[in-house]
């Protein structure tokens, strides 16, 4: 288990095994309603990919995941250096419901 979030005194968080290896996402797609922000994590080796998890936020956590990512971010640069932007994909992707092959 972990600490409690500072904001948060007294609460704990359980996370089983398999959600605390993580999983391997080299891309992401971004989509959004009015109400939502949606999150497609996705592993990609061309020719195809493959969708390995999904997030769906409000908006408004959705800008506060920007801040906390952003501040992440230049704390890793203060520690290891300026990093240097990825070039995106030269296309885009979309989903097939069909199970990969």
């Amino acid at each position: 288990m972990s600490q409690p979030p500072a904001n948060q005194p007294g609460m704990t968080l359980k996370a089983d095994d398999q959600v605390l290896r993580g999983i391997y996402a080299n891309a992401l797609q971004i989509s959004h309603t009015k109400d939502e922000v949606i999150f497609d994590f996705l592993s990609v080796l061309p020719p195809q990919g493959q969708l390995v998890s999904r997030v769906i936020t409000s908006p408004a956590h959705a800008k506060q995941i920007l801040q906390a990512l952003k501040q992440n971010l230049e704390q890793y640069e203060n520690q290891h250096g300026r990093l240097e932007s990825a070039s995106a994909p030269n296309r885009e992707f979309g989903f097939s419901s069909s199970p990969a092959s």
